[in-house]
């Protein structure tokens, strides 16, 4: 299976790795496998197959993530399904 990327160097996806508590809850929730387990933490491993849905971030108790939801490729995926806007180019 070829691995989904977006835009390149994009991504608004951040992580304070001194806040994560290796929960790994965001790896659970992530659709596109965009951060590994390293050391026991939380670690960016992809960030250009990071589709700034957010779920990671509402999943995270620590409070280790950030992103801008609604600025990236699910976003624009979603506006267009419903006609709002015409799809990016990913």
């Amino acid at each position: 299976m070829v691995a989904m990327e977006y835009l390149k160097n994009v991504s608004t996806l951040e992580l304070t790795v001194d806040k994560c508590n290796g929960c790994s809850m965001c790896l659970n929730v992530c659709p596109h496998a965009v951060l590994v387990l390293k050391d026991r933490r939380a670690f960016i491993a992809r960030p250009d197959a990071c589709m700034e849905c957010g779920a990671c971030v509402l999943n995270c108790e620590q409070g280790a993530l950030t992103v801008n939801r609604g600025v990236g490729c699910a976003a624009a995926l979603l506006s267009d399904s419903i006609g709002f806007i015409k799809g990016c180019d990913c």
